[in-house]
């Protein structure tokens, strides 16, 4: 017979089953059993210096792994503050587990010291969630928190546990499987549906590959080059599924959407069969929906059945994995060209000649100036040291659709940014969950100066692992991407956007124990860049560029995605 062992050292176990090998969390009241368990266990917990970013680390982790994050958060404001960063890791699909503490059992629902209803806060800001009250309990609902959380579309589960349960006494019996019998992912993709697919794209005479955050989910970027020259069609990927193919691939055409380039968007207007590829049809990509891809048949394949028709309606859906879906497409296209490949060799050629003629007609290209830094320049310069390698994390404004744009990747689970939520605050503690997750890497947090304010006191956390992060201040003086708008269709009525008494950078840095600058000039920001990544620790680069330039290309709210304001408005000559 085993020894007794106490709730929360039941739950360390389970983790070590499930090989977690890192807690992002802060401790608090409730959460204590849990803490003195972990002083002598062999898991690794980062402190981090707000349970936001707890969550923002746990989702850095996932997005550079694939592996299940894992936060840690106490009671009423601890569990609270992790809200954010589970309906951000909901919306894009990222795999963590929350775990929170909770009142003891018996003082529920009596208002008690730092009481909450997280179960009920975090119901819809979750994929599943649990309560645990019962000791007995904790080991099963652990590993389907862990399994419902990476399986399917991923996503984020939360596991309250009370303070009792983590103080009660237990033996601790393995789980030796999961069973739920109202949880249903549907995998493989119904063979017929993947044999019509296959005729449809040998048929097409336009085809156009539009992947998504689901070809990283899955792990499935070999099967999606794997299609792509199969078929030898153009790719556009999303914001989340940049570097689902290579950029340097000769497919690959860039990303579309809102500001997207014109060849993604023109492409996606003027297709006949769109291939639609772990995808949602967000209101980002498609524009005005009504107008989107209006000549094109789609095929819509997603893990999710939920997603399949809910914006766009399908010609044909397969429901399933892609990793699983890509490969017999592949073989059923194989299959069919002897007969089919010939069938639109002429067409197929044109199709490629005008997108390369669209590409270079409007490229998306690093504008320089003599005078002043360009975001553009400056994404160009970090783009030149990665050397499409590096892990790249952003939090959501200009700098993240500059970053988007400029910057090449290479290889999935490079690219870390709040796509769906655009959380500000995101991109500095998801860079440190990266590092963690990844310490071979080159890791950036390419940040704004609005962004980096609400992260600031993460750059302890940093300091106190030794963490190598380039931390990249892109410094416009404003919240820009709001700033960007209001200047467009607000009258250039500026209202509560500049950001003033930005701090010393070198001076912040040194405070913490570490180098930092400030650069303003064009001639210095290329060798500033070099010194930050030859700097064997962290470093804060606060890079002054101008202040008032916008996002382009740019589809204006409600319209089409072919409807694109390529360049700033030019003086009208009288």
């Amino acid at each position: 017979m085993s020894n007794l062992l106490s709730g929360a050292k039941i739950l360390l176990n389970c983790l070590a089953a499930e090989n977690v090998d890192c807690i992002f969390g802060y401790p608090g009241g409730v959460t204590l059993p849990l803490y003195d368990a972990m002083y002598d266990d062999p898991v690794k917990h980062v402190l981090v210096r707000h349970e936001q970013n707890a969550a923002f680390a746990a989702q850095g982790y996932a997005r550079a792994t694939g592996k299940v994050g894992v936060c840690c958060a106490t009671s009423g404001p601890g569990a609270t503050n992790l809200v954010t960063g589970l309906v951000d890791a909901m919306m894009d699909s990222i795999p963590i587990v929350a775990l929170t503490g909770q009142v003891s059992s018996k003082l529920m629902g009596s208002d008690a010291f730092q009481e909450a209803d997280t179960f009920g806060i975090t119901r819809s800001a979750t994929k599943h969630n649990f309560l645990v009250k019962n000791i007995a309990d904790l080991p099963q609902v652990i590993h389907e928190a862990f399994y419902i959380a990476a399986s399917g579309r991923p996503g984020p589960v939360l596991v309250d546990v009370t303070k009792d349960a983590f103080q009660g006494q237990a033996h601790y019996t393995p789980v030796k499987e999961i069973h739920l019998p109202g949880y249903r992912v549907f995998s493989e993709g119904h063979g017929g549906q993947i044999r019509r697919a296959a005729q449809m794209m040998w048929e097409a005479e336009r085809p156009y590959i539009y992947a998504g955050g689901g070809i990283i989910a899955a792990n499935a970027s070999a099967e999606l080059k794997a299609l792509a020259e199969a078929l030898d069609v153009p790719v556009v990927c999303t914001l989340m599924g940049l570097g689902g193919l290579a950029a340097e691939h000769r497919n690959f055409v860039s990303m579309p959407g809102m500001h997207g380039s014109y060849a993604a968007n023109m492409g996606m207007s003027h297709a006949d069969l769109l291939i639609a590829l772990g995808v949602r049809f967000d209101d980002r990509v498609t524009g005005r929906l009504s107008a989107f891809a209006p000549h094109a048949k789609v095929i819509h394949v997603d893990i999710d059945p939920a997603e399949v028709g809910k914006n766009r309606q399908a010609d044909l859906p397969i429901v399933g994995n892609v990793k699983r879906v890509l490969p017999k497409l592949v073989a059923e296209l194989e299959a069919l060209a002897p007969t089919m490949k010939a069938k639109n060799t002429a067409a197929r050629a044109a199709w490629w000649k005008q997108i390369r003629d669209w590409k270079e007609q409007h490229p998306l290209t690093a504008e320089t100036s003599a005078t002043e830094i360009k975001p553009q320049h400056l994404m160009a310069e970090i783009d030149r040291l990665s050397g499409g390698r590096a892990i790249v994390a952003s939090d959501v404004g200009q700098h993240q659709m500059w970053a988007a744009q400029l910057i090449r990747f290479n290889e999935p689970r490079l690219w870390i940014n709040s796509g769906g939520l655009g959380s500000m605050g995101f991109g500095l503690p998801a860079a440190i969950g990266a590092q963690f997750a990844r310490p071979d890497k080159l890791v950036f947090a390419i940040v704004g100066d609005g962004g980096f304010q609400m992260s600031i006191p993460e750059l302890a956390t940093i300091v106190n692992h030794s963490l190598p992060i380039k931390i990249v201040v892109m410094n416009n003086g404003y919240l820009g991407m709001v700033r960007q708008w209001q200047e467009l269709f607000y009258n250039n009525r500026l209202s509560e956007v500049a950001l003033s008494s930005f701090p010393d950078v070198e001076k912040l840095a040194a405070a913490y124990g570490f180098k930092g600058r400030t650069v303003d000039s064009v001639q210095e920001m290329p060798s500033a860049l070099r010194d930050a990544v030859n700097e064997p620790g962290p470093y804060l680069l606060n890079v002054k560029v101008a202040p008032f330039e916008n996002v382009y290309p740019m589809v204006p709210a409600g319209g089409a995605i072919n409807e694109m304001v390529l360049r700033p408005p030019q003086p009208v000559e009288v």
